[in-house]
C-alpha cells in the first residue's frame, strides 16, 4: 500500500510537471508563430487545437487517473498508440513514455484527491494567464498600416527598398535556393518573375535585415556581431513597414551564408538562427530588398 502512495506522488508530480511545462511552451509559442488571422475567432480555434490541445489532453487524463487510475492508465496507452500511429505508424519510441506512465498509474494509490485535482487544473492555468500578458498586450498594439507594396526603408546605416507583397514577397513558405533564384528573375517593378536574370533584387544580409528592424514605426537601431545574437535598442516586432502581422511567415532567409549548406535567417523579433538552405517550412520564407539606386 505504502509503495503505490509513493508511486501515486511521483507519478501526479511528474504529470504536473509536463502538463505545467506543456502550458508555457503552448501559450508562448501560440503568441509567438500563431495569432496570425485577421479574425479573432480564428485565432481563439488556432490556439486551443495546435497549442493548447497537448495542455487540456494531458489535464484531462490525469484527472481520470486520479479519479480512477486504472481507467487511466488505460487511456494514456492509448492516447499513445494514436500519437504514434498519427507521427509515424507503430512507433515505440513514441509509445514507450506513454506506456511507462500508464504502469506508474496502474499501480499507483493516489491520496488528497481535491488537492490534486486543484493543482493540476490552477497551476497550469495560472502559467497560461502569467506568461500570456505580455505577447497579448505585445499582438495587440502591434502596427500595421496595410501598405504592402515595395516600400524605401532608411537609417541606421541602411538604405534599401523592399519588396512588395508578390513573388518578391511571398506569403509561403520557400527554400534558400528558391528565394535567391526568385531575387535574380524579379522585375524591376517586383511584381513577377521574368524569363531572363535581371539581377535587380536580392536577399538582404543579415547586417541589413538587424539595422533595419522596426517597431511601431522606428528603427529600432539593431546592431549585428558575428557569433552573438543582435543587440537592440528598441525589440522589433511582426509589424508594418517590413513585415506582414497576419502571415504565418515569421522567419526571413538572408543572403549571409555560413558554409555551403548553411545560411542565416532572421525572426521577426531580431533574433537569427542557422538553417540548412533546404529548409522550406511555411512559416520560412523572404523579402527581397534592391539598392536605392536601381
Amino acid at each position: 500500500m505504502k509503495t503505490k502512495i509513493i508511486t501515486g506522488k511521483i507519478s501526479f508530480t511528474f504529470l504536473l510537471l509536463l502538463t505545467s511545462v506543456w502550458a508555457f511552451w503552448g501559450i508562448i509559442e501560440n503568441f509567438h508563430e500563431g495569432w496570425y488571422y485577421e479574425s479573432f475567432w480564428k485565432n481563439i480555434g488556432l490556439m486551443f487545437i495546435q497549442y493548447l490541445s497537448p495542455v487540456l489532453i494531458l489535464m484531462t487524463l490525469t484527472l481520470i487517473s486520479i479519479w480512477k487510475n486504472k481507467v487511466g492508465a488505460a487511456l494514456f496507452l492509448l492516447f499513445g498508440i494514436s500519437i504514434s500511429f498519427f507521427v509515424n505508424r507503430f512507433n515505440y519510441f513514441v509509445i514507450l513514455p506513454f506506456f511507462i506512465m500508464a504502469i506508474l498509474i496502474f499501480f499507483s494509490r493516489f491520496e488528497n484527491k481535491k488537492r490534486m485535482y486543484r493543482l493540476i487544473v490552477f497551476i497550469p492555468l495560472i502559467l497560461l494567464i502569467v506568461f500570456s500578458i505580455e505577447p497579448v498586450y505585445r499582438v495587440s498594439t502591434r502596427l500595421n498600416d496595410k501598405n504592402f507594396s515595395s516600400r524605401k526603408i532608411t537609417g541606421n546605416g541602411v538604405e534599401l527598398i523592399w519588396a512588395p507583397r508578390g513573388p518578391g514577397w511571398p506569403d509561403k513558405g520557400v527554400n534558400w535556393y528558391q528565394a535567391d533564384s526568385i531575387c535574380r528573375y524579379l522585375s524591376a517593378d517586383g511584381q513577377k518573375i521574368t524569363f531572363s536574370p535581371q539581377n535587380i533584387w536580392r536577399l538582404p544580409t543579415v547586417d541589413e535585415a538587424v539595422r533595419s528592424m522596426h517597431r511601431h514605426g522606428k528603427n529600432c537601431m539593431g546592431k549585428f556581431k558575428a557569433g552573438a545574437q543582435p543587440e537592440y535598442e528598441i525589440m522589433p516586432d511582426k509589424e508594418t513597414p517590413l513585415w506582414n502581422p497576419h502571415t504565418q511567415v515569421i522567419y526571413w532567409w538572408t543572403s549571409t551564408e555560413t558554409d555551403s549548406s548553411h545560411a542565416y535567417i532572421i525572426v521577426y523579433n531580431g533574433k537569427i538562427r542557422i538553417r540548412n538552405k533546404n529548409n522550406s517550412p511555411d512559416y520560412l520564407s523572404f523579402r527581397a530588398v534592391k539598392n536605392v539606386d536601381k
